[in-house]
């Protein structure tokens, strides 16, 4: 079991994202199609170490919506794998003891710490397993997770309790889901997220090492999405033990432009 703790909650009055958001939604394919034209800056990403990288799949999702983007890390040179436990229909029973035992055996084989990186519900996965075995984990990246909000501030708690059987929020009062793992932990978020309340995704400053940056994205394309690809890449690329904070500014303001200011109002 995953380590509860007894932190007050988050705002109970935050709404999930509006009947407009989450139409907007059916741009993701979009966000795909933007990968083409985007592939001669991705591939200049700073340049990769070789570490090893897990990738887990959001809600209902399979390692088959995270290939593109860990083919992506994989032309960069990073050893990657997803979490190799089909669909991801909640923490069930053994869910949460196979991944702890696929990190072990990644930090086995490769001799190094690996990289966590978790889009929607598998970024609260893999914030929890960086609680638990910080010594074997290097960083946590999350896409769109819903960590600072209450359990049904998302536009798919519905989802969640048919397909997992579980309560939301019983299982938000086992765990203190906001507060950051002891690692370097970077939250990519979007604020016209049609299913996550974006504020459900903003990491409070806990330590020195932990971030929040904005692109602007559906849900359902952050895994997909040009410029989240980049801040993955960039993230990942800091040498072990000198993390730095995101640097968005430069390229003559359009740097600025495609990472929007998370401390705006």
């Amino acid at each position: 079991m995953l380590m509860a703790t007894s932190r007050p909650r988050p705002n109970h009055d935050l709404p999930p994202p509006s009947l407009a958001l989450l139409a907007l939604e059916c741009r993701a394919p979009f966000e795909f199609g933007a990968l083409l034209p985007a592939w001669p800056a991705l591939s200049r990403a700073p340049a990769s170490d070789g570490h090893t990288v897990l990738v887990f799949p959001g809600l209902s999702a399979s390692d088959a919506t995270t290939v593109p983007l860990r083919g992506y890390l994989g032309t960069l040179g990073y050893k990657t794998a997803g979490w190799s436990q089909g669909f991801n229909f909640g923490p069930r029973a053994g869910v949460l003891e196979k991944a702890k035992r696929d990190l072990r055996d990644a930090c086995d084989a490769s001799g190094r710490k690996v990289s966590l990186i978790g889009w929607s519900l598998g970024g609260v996965y893999a914030r929890e397993l960086a609680k638990e075995l910080p010594d074997l984990v290097r960083g946590v990246i999350t896409l769109g997770s819903p960590f600072a909000g209450p359990p049904k501030s998302t536009n798919a708690w519905r989802v969640y309790e048919l397909t997992s059987g579980r309560s939301i929020d019983r299982e938000h009062e086992q765990f203190n889901l906001p507060v950051a793992p002891p690692v370097p932990t970077t939250s990519i978020y979007s604020r016209s997220d049609g299913i996550v309340a974006w504020q459900g995704s903003i990491q409070q400053p806990d330590h020195d090492e932990t971030e929040n940056i904005e692109v602007v994205a559906s849900h359902i394309g952050l895994g997909l999405n040009p410029s989240a690809w980049w801040a993955v890449a960039d993230r990942l690329a800091q040498p072990e033990g000198a993390w730095r904070p995101f640097e968005r500014t430069g390229l003559y303001g359009l740097k600025s432009f495609i990472y929007p200011d998370p401390a705006r109002s």
